[in-house]
């Protein structure tokens, strides 16, 4: 079986259905890149893998590590290894930066300093989280998160947006760390799905499989080069046209 593996996955929001049967898998190790138009599901797809509230899994399964999780809470799925960097990180008053990563105590007082200096992060680390900090530097502060929890698999909802040139680089670099993309494939542990609208991110790490989503349906999957470019070129009108032809197809026997 796959480390993840998505089966016919039904997830409403509000009572609205939004993803309408997604299958996808990821084996250990391997980075995808998820495509899709604003409003196509790709983040109701993160948070149902999560289990953040208020997306309510109706039909199909999620299995991580061999592991039904589709009914586990946010803790739990936690727990078992996966991390989640969000689009538009929330302020938290009152905690400090420095608490929250000790808190989670996977690492030394050491380690905490040499990824903050990575990240340039060490003269944040006594504010309040993500207070008066700025697009990149509330991304930064979501990988230095990533990097002391180092989860099995990572769930980043656009890390390039807002951010220029100079923080993503950053940021990639602390991603890099996280995946192991300094081993050989067959030694990673440790894997990604990352949605992406600019495509900027695929500059920065080497993605292995792409997948488009729209209107709440995997379209497809293939080289994350070759798809990122159809769709700078056409746009999302051939993936229009390739839903056109799958909707066709699934319901011919109803019309």
């Amino acid at each position: 079986m796959s480390f993840l593996q998505i089966t016919d996955l039904h997830v409403s929001v509000e009572g609205k259905e939004i993803l309408k049967g997604i299958d996808l898998s990821l084996d250990m190790g391997r980075t995808a890149i998820i495509f899709g138009p604003n409003g196509s599901g790709k983040s109701t797809l993160m948070g149902a893998i999560l289990g953040l509230p208020g997306y309510e899994i109706t039909q199909g399964s999620i299995t991580f590590k061999d592991h039904d999780i589709s009914r586990l809470s946010v803790d739990e799925r936690s727990r078992l290894g996966i991390g989640l960097s969000f689009q538009y990180p929330p302020s938290i008053k009152g905690v400090r930066l420095r608490t929250l990563l000790q808190t989670l105590n996977r690492h030394t007082p050491e380690k905490i300093a040499e990824y903050a200096q990575l990240l340039n992060l060490t003269g944040y680390l006594d504010r309040d989280i993500n207070v008066g900090f700025s697009g990149g530097e509330r991304k930064r502060s979501e990988v230095l998160q990533l990097m002391i929890q180092m989860p099995d698999l990572l769930l980043l909802d656009e890390p390039e947006s807002g951010v220029d040139i100079e923080n993503i680089s950053v940021i990639a670099e602390g991603l890099r760390i996280i995946l192991e993309k300094d081993q050989p494939i067959s030694k990673r542990k440790r894997s990604a799905i990352i949605i992406t609208h600019t495509g900027f991110i695929l500059d920065y790490i080497k993605a292995d499989i792409a997948f488009v989503i729209m209107n709440g349906h995997v379209l497809g999957c293939g080289a994350p080069g070759e798809i990122f470019e159809e769709i700078r070129r056409d746009g999302y009108n051939k993936c229009s046209s390739c839903f056109a032809e799958k909707f066709c197809e699934e319901n011919k026997g109803a019309l």
